[in-house]
């Protein structure tokens, strides 16, 4: 019996509509529950209550009654109107220096990952520096130096909150920057801010929702804090902070004069905490859910200044690639062409310099990594300098070996598969749509219509392989490269994968650049296997050759009596 492992990763998963998610969150009902008491206090208390929380009358010092539920101040006003009174101010002023930190943190966070390394790393010491001082610290500097105020206090608490929202964003994007699916959107061409918006900040909007939830929390305690001390509200207005400061020449002999601004305070903050738990699940998708032309020939060639062995009419000089990285040779000599239709396969042992190559090939190498050689095109495309993204984008195409890693999980499938077809293709919507759907079926991916209306974690591993496979190939790339595509998966799913690319491969006549750790992989796959060990090709051969156990270099011959079941054959040999 055949059993789809996305159907039933797809039944575990499935919940309520996401409309209605916010009821199966018990803390995002209690958090919100009181934040909109408090914003419906801070509304109409000032309009209900103007009256007794400002009169001044004969009832002073009243303890707790009847009348007076937390009794009344020294002039006779009644303590719980003034501190629901107080509310609007405390909130209004807590809000904007809780913004202030987030938007002007953000960007500081993001516009550190975006900028170049000297600044950036000016910018993270800076960060780091602030970050080493209580906020509240801070926020008395500033205050003390801007001087006692509504304006002051807000700005002072907004700008200690900084540096903690900058070191979170970077923190948080820095990860995500490296994951595939931002790779893959800087391989389209896609502009870094838009990489920045649209992939990176979606996936760490969670923890930055705690931490604004959180960040509101300590703005009305230190809003607070700044007006007990003199610094924040001044006479005759007041908020929480100013009735506590009012009530301390009273602490001993009234005592409840405290009582209703700390409730409140209290209150305040454990809604905000709440809130903030309950929207940062809400926000995860994966919580939400309940958790062809033919192909022409590349080459690589030996740079101009290369050894004695390169000169004009010496073998060697067909093609090489170097890779350097801070004056030393990652990968070198290596030479080879891909033709119309032809599957090459890099194989080798981890460390090898495979994926390095592949990268230089696709202009997606790490920071600090340069690639050097006297030729590397694409068609007529010079991939050494600078090809136009959309060709690039529509030319080349990329299968990644982690398929969890491969597309943004914020984002539904249907909006990344259909994206190079609509941005660089020009086409709508409905034709990008069609033609995926159509890419979909071909790579027997199941339901290819509603898989496009779901996220990538309500698909199994090898789905999600699949459509990348599909992806890749649906705008008729003149190359396709194939990064370890099957590590990733289980044995079987990893024969079914493999299958569909050479099936597909043969069918669009798309030349492929396979790269595969395992070379019993490669040899069943490719035409033509490099052998690579230490950053250089030691072997060139056939699949043919390795699929018949023959191997002239040693290392070859390692590598084959290596596979699973070498040995077994050997003995039944």
């Amino acid at each position: 019996m055949a059993v789809d492992t996305a159907l039933l990763a797809e039944a575990a998963l499935r919940g309520p509509a996401a409309r209605r998610a916010w009821r199966r969150s018990p803390s995002l009902l209690a958090g919100g529950g009181v934040l909109v008491v408090l914003v419906a206090v801070g509304v109409l208390a000032p309009i209900l209550l103007s009256g007794p929380a400002g009169t001044l009358t004969g009832d002073a010092n009243l303890a707790p009654g009847g009348a007076h539920w937390l009794g009344t101040d020294p002039f006779g006003r009644d303590t719980l109107a003034r501190a629901l009174v107080a509310t609007r101010l405390t909130l209004l002023m807590s809000a904007g220096a809780t913004a202030l930190s987030f938007v002007a943190g953000v960007a500081v966070g993001a516009g550190a990952l975006l900028a170049p390394p000297r600044v950036r790393q000016v910018l993270l010491r800076v960060v780091d520096a602030a970050v080493a001082f209580p906020s509240l610290v801070l926020a008395l500097v500033v205050a003390a130096v801007l001087g006692a105020g509504v304006g002051s206090a807000v700005v002072a608490i907004g700008l200690a909150g900084v540096p903690g929202f900058a070191r979170l964003t970077y923190n948080l994007a820095q990860g995500v920057a490296t994951r595939d699916f931002v790779t893959t959107a800087h391989l389209l061409g896609v502009p870094g801010p838009r990489v920045l918006t649209r992939h990176v900040l979606p996936n760490v909007s969670g923890p930055l929702l705690v931490l604004l939830t959180s960040s509101f929390a300590l703005s009305l305690l230190e809003i607070s804090g700044l007006s007990f001390v003199g610094l924040g509200v001044q006479s005759p207005q007041y908020d929480w902070g100013r009735l506590l400061n009012e009530a301390l020449p009273s602490i001993y002999t009234s005592p409840w004069l405290v009582l209703a601004p700390s409730l409140m305070l209290v209150l305040a903050g454990a809604g905000a905490m709440l809130a903030g738990d309950g929207l940062s699940r809400l926000v995860d998708p994966r919580q939400l859910h309940g958790a062809p032309a033919a192909a022409p020939a590349l080459a690589v060639r030996r740079p101009a200044d290369a050894t004695a062995a390169g000169r004009a009419g010496d073998p060697a000089d067909d093609a090489v690639l170097v890779v350097e990285a801070a004056g030393r040779r990652l990968v070198d000599d290596v030479s080879f062409r891909v033709r119309p239709g032809e599957v090459v396969g890099l194989v080798g042992e981890s460390g090898s310099g495979k994926s390095t190559i592949a990268m230089a090939v696709a202009g997606l190498l790490a920071d600090g990594l340069v690639a050097d050689a006297r030729t590397l095109r694409l068609r007529d495309l010079d991939l050494l300098g600078r090809p136009p993204a959309r060709r690039l984008a529509t030319e080349l195409g990329i299968v990644f070996q982690d398929p969890s890693a491969t597309f943004n999980p914020a984002l539904r499938l249907g909006s990344q598969l259909t994206e190079v077809l609509r941005v660089h293709q020009g086409r709508s919507r409905a034709a990008a749509r069609d033609a995926v759907v159509a890419s979909l079926t071909e790579v027997k991916v199941t339901e290819p219509a509603r898989r496009l209306r779901q996220h990538p974690h309500e698909l199994s591993g090898g789905m999600l392989q699949r459509a990348s496979i599909a992806a890749a190939l649906a705008t008729g790339p003149a190359l396709l490269v194939a990064d370890e595509p099957t590590t990733a998966l289980d044995v079987t799913v990893q024969a079914e994968v493999l299958r569909q690319l050479r099936r597909l491969q043969r069918d669009h006549g798309t030349a492929v650049l396979f790269i595969s750790h395992d070379i019993g992989v490669v040899g069943a796959l490719c035409d033509t296997v490099l052998v690579l060990r230490d950053g250089r090709v030691v072997d060139r051969t056939t699949g043919a050759a390795l699929r018949a156990g023959r191997a002239e270099h040693p290392w070859t011959a390692a590598l084959l009596a290596a596979r699973p079941g070498a040995r077994r054959d050997e003995e039944q040999a």
